[in-house]
């Protein structure tokens, strides 16, 4: 069993996605919530997600590999991005919102910020807050009714390197270093 000086780990839990043994913290508790009500309530099918996505960024000569706790993904595209963390979730609009414009190579149409108890979703394209809540995150049926062709845009090359930045200083920059999510290389 994986140990973390930053979390408490109360034993052993079986994944809701993918069916492995993983620690049971606070945390997870969280993301398995999260991962059920994805499935069960929004119409989601577990191939549709992947979670905790490794995303490698650089910029300004350094390197870092980030975790993006769940990505929605089906028709070859990225619909949404979830990222979860305890607390405020004012204060990760930004970081999130970068990360919606380097994990692909097209703007994300939906961000969703939570703490597990409440969650913000953000446009992608107007970068403002559109709904809050977990039941106002958008299920698999509403996506499937949006006119894609207004979304999926390029993200251009300036935008790419600005986000990329920002992603570094908020998740790498400003956090804990003893969290073993984050290396930095």
């Amino acid at each position: 069993m994986e140990t973390n000086p930053h979390h408490l780990i109360m034993g052993e839990l079986t994944d809701f996605l993918t069916g492995k043994i993983i620690p049971d913290t606070h945390d997870e508790r969280y993301l398995q919530k999260l991962s059920k009500h994805l499935v069960n309530n929004l119409g989601y099918s577990k191939a549709d997600l992947i979670k905790d996505q490794k995303l490698n960024i650089t910029t300004g000569g350094r390197n870092a590999v980030l975790i993006v706790n769940f990505v929605v993904k089906f028709q070859d595209k990225v619909w949404m991005i979830l990222k979860f963390a305890p607390g405020s979730l004012v204060t990760r609009r930004l970081s999130n919102l970068a990360l919606s414009r380097v994990i692909a190579p097209y703007q994300i149409p939906f961000v969703v910020t939570t703490n597990g108890e409440d969650a913000e979703i953000i446009n992608g394209i107007t970068g403002k807050v559109s709904a809050q809540g977990l039941d106002h995150i958008p299920g698999k049926g509403k996506l499937l009714n949006m006119d894609a062709a207004r979304f999926f845009q390029p993200v251009l090359p300036g935008v790419y390197e600005k986000a990329s930045k920002i992603a570094f200083a908020c998740e790498i920059d400003g956090a804990c270093p003893c969290d073993t999510d984050r290396c930095i290389v």
